[in-house]
């Protein structure tokens, strides 16, 4: 079987910044708040890619920006086939980056463990 190579890793950057682009100028869902992406999976067979997003806000926006961007995935698949050249566009599909959410958590730990240190006298 032949493997893939680096073409899914060069469409999946291409769609990212398409999708970026679209985020920033042409979406017109106003649940889609303000949203940065940061990264893009693509399959193999570029049937499928899997945008991750950072949504910024409380939980609730998030939420909401999540089911904007669902629900604009057919827009912006649209939108990609007059972008970009390829003979099947990929399905989108949109997921919350939670590795900016671990960092954060990691580093209240790590704050945590240095204000303990500093107030044990051994």
């Amino acid at each position: 079987m032949k493997t893939p190579g680096r073409r899914p890793q060069r469409v999946a950057e291409a769609i990212r910044e398409v999708v970026a682009v679209f985020l920033a100028e042409e979406a017109r869902d106003p649940r889609i708040g303000l949203v940065t992406v940061t990264g893009v999976r693509a399959t193999p067979d570029l049937k499928r890619a899997v945008v991750t997003f950072v949504a910024h806000g409380d939980e609730a926006a998030r939420k909401a920006s999540l089911e904007g961007l669902t629900a604009a995935a057919v827009a912006m698949r649209f939108h990609l086939g007059k972008r970009l050249r390829l003979r099947v566009v990929p399905e989108l599909v949109f997921e919350p980056d939670v590795v900016i959410d671990k960092a954060a958590r990691i580093h209240e730990l790590l704050a945590g463990l240095r204000r303990e240190g500093e107030g044990d006298p051994s």
